[in-house]
């Protein structure tokens, strides 16, 4: 059956249950048998080749930030790439952090975290939240997100506030997942911040 019959087919079927007095639920497929990475089994692939490959996946690019911690603390903060919307329902989304960040840990105590999207005009601010152990918020204006408090950078386009929903490892780096309390974006039509091949497009 070619794909006309085949969608013919799938149209006579959708007509013959929307006609059915009474539908049947509608029963969930068999999980997959999964085959997962053994830890003692060879990296099938390079460093090197694996980032020159990935490379060439553009992706926006963010800041990750948390409140202080007490009342004399300074906030924290990193450069993140690789940042996703994740569910519409509840609304979560997700980013990825390395297992050695020292910024991680004091995102983790606080519970909460913001995400700001950065514009195409923002590569230094980039630059400056991707380095470490440096004061990153040094001439940095931003204020207080609505719900956790973190901070909400000045001249971004995008910002969604989280609490963390959940943490799964994955390999070397760990995946966290974050609940949105709230979010809004620029009025503006700046184009946004990209990262391809190693640097900023």
């Amino acid at each position: 059956m070619g794909h006309a019959g085949m969608a013919a087919a799938a149209v006579r079927y959708l007509r013959s249950v929307e006609a059915a007095p009474e539908r049947a639920p509608v029963e969930a497929l068999p999980r997959p048998e999964l085959r997962c990475v053994g830890e003692d089994e060879r990296a099938p692939v390079g460093q090197a080749e694996f980032r020159r490959v990935l490379g060439n996946f553009a992706t926006g690019v963010a800041v990750v930030t948390a409140p202080p911690e007490g009342d004399t603390g300074s906030p924290a903060g990193f450069a993140c790439q690789s940042f996703s919307s994740l569910s519409l329902d509840p609304p979560l989304v997700a980013f990825m952090v390395g297992r050695t960040s020292t910024t991680w840990p004091r995102i983790a105590r606080a519970g909460v975290f913001c995400v700001n999207v950065l514009s195409a005009g923002q590569g230094e601010l980039c630059r400056a939240f991707a380095v470490s152990g440096a004061d990153k918020f040094a001439g940095v204006a931003y204020d207080a997100s609505p719900v956790s408090g973190s901070p909400r950078l000045a001249g971004t386009l995008a910002w969604i506030d989280c609490t963390i929903h959940t943490v799964h490892t994955g390999g070397d780096h760990l995946i966290v997942v974050g609940r949105v309390e709230a979010l809004g974006a620029s009025d503006g039509d700046e184009a946004p911040l990209l990262f391809h091949k190693g640097r900023f497009v």
